[in-house]
């Protein structure tokens, strides 16, 4: 008995070691090495193929990209589960698409999902498959050689193909996701896109301190006498990936290394290398594929339309003498980027474009599609634009100036109308392919220009409209289990008595709020839009605010940080008191030419401000002597009217109010009234209190209402109790109009 337990023990072990060996640590033998090596996908000049038969048949790339993020949860929570996967994938390929891109490794819910759905799908939905890179290292003194960079990639190289073949697990704490990874996709993975958006100073100091490092010479993949030490690196990484699923797996599958017109292969003039400090290439045409290569490599970009459109600024440069030019720069960053200009082996943009290409079918000047014309006629590959779309948010952070497909503040309709239009100058331009970023709306994203605003530990737990960067999905997650606790729609059926806060005279207020929004009701008897006036003052911090709004002329019971004007359909607007002003207490330099710290409003000013967001803090070419601001704002506190209900045929979702009879609907977003986390009642204190922004809690907020004919000598208010949510968040899926728009444009049906 002893014998038999001892033995027992043993096969135990070694199988555990043997499944430890075999599945996590990707440990194998080659036993079949005569076995050739097949592959489905192929390239065939600047085309991908799929092999139909015998036949090599042309395959556009009509992609989606997808997250992981999901309402009340970050990313790396791994939360979409099943059947939220399977009902996407259906809703995917109805809308007219054929792949799907995932950035990096998933939980295997992913994974076993992909394989059900195609197991029982008429026509395959495929998969490139992306290879994360913890861009967190780049803010260091590592270069891409670096064991803490090179060494996770190949590991994480080697996970993502063992993965697709159903051959791995992984431990929570690995890194990234968890899982037990046993169905194989890859008969529907096209290929993989290695690494992530690259930072010029990564790129630029690997080429400097690694400079002997630029050449290699793999199996599959070797550099061209030009490479630079990161296309080296790069070159590398591929090679290895592809030896490894060639031995283990005997397949092979598309390569590319993600790419973005910050490090593409273009020289550009002193204008966008100043002010866009393009000082860095990264050329794939510098990595030659092998014949033992079955399969090719593509060139996969991230392109936008708004940003960085180096075009128009190269148009805009133009007007600029040289002069003009050492000027803004002074003589030690001109020699600066002259040295790293120097050292670019890129080709000129000029070289590969016409005027004829900068004008699209519509006759519209279209950077846009010229840029994506100078790509496609550079590359030898086939081009895949693996990024590309626009953000339904509120709040905007950068303007295409001459096809207005901006970054925010755009309608759903107006997403949808841009996706087409970028489509048709993807493929007009002779790509390969495309992917949509991205399929759902993610609530724990950030923006540039909003995140010095909120409290960054706590976005999965509200929906920020003002940051536009959540807002670039397909399906938007809504608050509310079924339906949003109010719409902005003219009826008010949702709107109960528990809900009013205070009445005075022949007016009423009423409050509430979700994730997303507070809204406002406002009843007043005989109300006329076109000749009376509305102030809804709110007091949202104890720490300042006025009793008199000196612009509009009207006073307040309580000392107020906001007002709330309505005053008609064009000239709406939120105020708020100086002392209050987010703009002015983080970007005073640029926008007002002054450093508040060194003399702060007054905490009882009666200056209210409109309210801004910034969009560029600097313009091209300004006058160094000037003294005027130099920051590019937009007013994201001025309203707009429309129906914001989504089931409105006149639907608007940047509606902030309606009329309806004597009634006046409102939404307001959190972060317009300072909130910095709404989940816990969080605002921001007071600015040159704390020398800049820090939170502070409130449990109730007090808010008014009066018109331009009232009695009153100051508007009464009310106190508005808040309690937030915490973490229990509520949501429902709505697919918007912009999914509708392209699947109509893609399928051919309404």
């Amino acid at each position: 008995m002893k014998k038999y337990i001892i033995t027992v023990c043993i096969l135990i072990t070694l199988l555990f070691l043997g499944y430890t060996i075999y599945y996590r640590h990707g440990v194998y033998i080659d036993i079949t090495p005569d076995v050739a090596v097949t592959s489905f996908v192929t390239v065939n000049g600047k085309n991908i193929c799929l092999k139909q038969g015998q036949e090599d048949m042309p395959f556009e790339v009509r992609g989606v990209d997808m997250g992981v993020g999901m309402p009340g949860k970050w990313a790396t929570d791994y939360a979409i589960d099943k059947e939220m996967y399977f009902r996407w994938f259906g809703q995917i390929q109805d809308m007219g698409a054929n792949t799907v891109r995932v950035y990096t490794i998933l939980q295997d819910d992913f994974y076993d999902t992909f394989y059900e759905y195609n197991r029982q799908s008429k026509e395959p939905l495929y998969l490139i498959h992306g290879v994360w890179i913890n861009d967190y290292v780049f803010n260091s003194h590592r270069d891409a050689y670096d064991e803490e960079l090179l060494d996770p990639l190949l590991r994480d190289c080697r996970a993502v193909v063992d993965i697709i073949h159903g051959k791995k697990s992984l431990s929570l704490g690995d890194g990234g996701a968890s899982g037990t990874y046993r169905k194989d996709i890859s008969p529907w993975v096209l290929g993989y896109i290695i690494g992530v958006e690259w930072e010029s100073s990564l790129v630029v100091y690997t080429n400097e301190k690694s400079w002997d490092k630029n050449s290699y010479q793999g199996t599959y993949l070797y550099t061209e006498p030009e490479a630079t030490a990161f296309e080296a690196f790069l070159c590398q990484v591929g090679d290895k990936m592809i030896q490894y699923e060639s031995s283990r797996y005997k397949q092979q599958r598309l390569v590319a290394f993600s790419n973005w017109p910050t490090t593409d292969p273009f020289v550009y003039p002193m204008a966008v290398t100043s002010y866009r400090y393009k000082i860095a290439c990264v050329d794939v045409e510098h990595i030659k594929a092998k014949e033992t290569f079955l399969s090719g490599m593509f060139a996969s970009y991230h392109v936008y339309p708004y940003f960085p459109d180096y075009l128009q600024i190269m148009k805009e440069g133009d007007q600029y003498s040289q002069e003009m030019v050492d000027e803004r720069l002074g003589e030690v960053i001109r020699k600066n980027l002259e040295y790293h200009t120097s050292r670019l082996n890129g080709a000129k943009i000029e070289k590969y474009l016409t005027d004829r290409d900068y004008y699209d079918s519509r006759g519209r000047y279209n950077t846009y599609r010229a840029y994506l014309k100078a790509l496609n006629r550079y590359h030898t590959i086939p081009v895949i634009i693996s990024e590309y779309g626009v953000t339904t948010g509120r709040g905007m952070a950068q303007r295409d100036v001459n096809t207005g497909r901006n970054q925010g503040h755009m309608t759903e309709q107006e997403q949808g109308q841009a996706l087409i239009d970028c489509y048709r100058d993807i493929m007009d331009a002779g790509c390969a392919g495309s992917c949509v970023f991205t399929w759902q709306d993610e609530w724990f994203k950030r923006t540039w220009n909003t995140m010095h605003a909120v409290d960054l530990d706590k976005t999965p737990y509200w929906s920020d409209c003002q940051t536009n960067e959540q807002y670039f999905g397909l399906l938007s997650f809504d608050p509310g289990s079924e339906e949003s606790v109010c719409y902005v729609d003219g009826d008010i059926s949702e709107w109960t008595a528990d809900d009013v806060v205070m009445t005075a005279d022949d007016m009423e207020l009423s409050v509430k709020y979700d994730e997303k929004y507070m809204y406002f009701l406002v009843k007043k008897q005989r109300f006329d839009p076109e000749h009376d006036t509305l102030y809804i003052p709110l007091d949202i911090t104890p720490k300042s605010g006025s009793t008199w709004c000196k612009e509009y002329n009207v006073a307040f019971e309580r000392a107020c940080d906001f007002v709330v004007v309505i005053k008609g359909k064009e000239h709406s607007r939120v105020m708020v008191q100086k002392r209050y002003e987010a703009l002015l207490s983080t970007y005073g330099g640029p926008y007002y030419q002054e450093d508040p710290y060194l003399n702060p409003p007054e905490i009882c000013t009666p200056n209210f401000e409109r309210v801004y967001l910034p969009l560029i803090l600097t313009g091209v070419f300004p006058d160094r002597k000037s003294t005027a601001p130099t920051g590019v704002k937009y007013e994201t506190g001025l309203l707009r009217y429309g129906n914001g209900n989504p089931s409105a045929e006149e639907f608007d979702s940047l509606a902030d109010f309606i009329f309806a009879g004597d009634y006046v609907e409102l939404r307001i977003p959190w972060q317009v009234l300072n909130f910095s986390n709404p989940s816990e009642m969080m605002v921001h204190d007071d600015y040159y209190e704390h020398y800049g922004i820090e939170n502070l809690r409130v449990k109730e907020i007090y808010a008014g209402v009066g018109w331009s004919g009232g009695t009153s000598h100051r508007i009464p208010m009310a106190a508005v109790s808040l309690k937030g949510w915490g973490k229990k968040v509520t949501f429902h899926e709505r697919l918007k109009q912009s999914y509708y728009m392209l699947k109509a444009y893609w399928t051919g049906s309404p």
